[in-house]
């Protein structure tokens, strides 16, 4: 089985009823490692909540759980990890990030992770 994309969750919560824990658990599901960055360290699932900007090695892919405001202090974190691609969840569109993204090569997609996972294309 091929390996998962290792997958940054931007704006993770350990709150069952938020989209971001949803998407934590279901991209582990589906093989998927995931490492978390939100406001409190906490535990969503078997995946611990970071709340500082760790160099992760090997990012695939960062699911943004923030709105575009509180986006503005981890454009440098985010471009740092040389990420291939950033989903932008609803809620979370941003054509500052979206252009500072497509400048350096990242792909970027106006989606929702929850469905990328249901339809198979993630």
């Amino acid at each position: 089985m091929p390996q998962g994309k290792k997958t940054l969750v931007l704006g993770a919560s350990d709150n069952p009823a938020r989209y971001s824990y949803l998407a934590i658990n279901r991209l582990r599901g589906k093989g998927h490692p995931v490492v978390a960055i939100g406001l409190r360290q906490v535990m969503a699932g078997d995946v611990p909540i970071e709340t500082e900007k760790k160099p992760f090695e090997g990012v695939d892919t960062v699911t943004l759980y923030l709105n575009s405001s509180r986006q503005k202090e981890y454009y440098n974190y985010i471009l740092s990890l040389h990420p291939k691609r950033i989903i932008f969840n609803p809620g979370a569109e941003n054509d500052e990030l979206f252009a500072l993204a497509q400048a350096n090569g990242i792909q970027t997609m106006e989606a929702c992770t929850l469905v990328l996972l249901s339809t198979g294309s993630y």
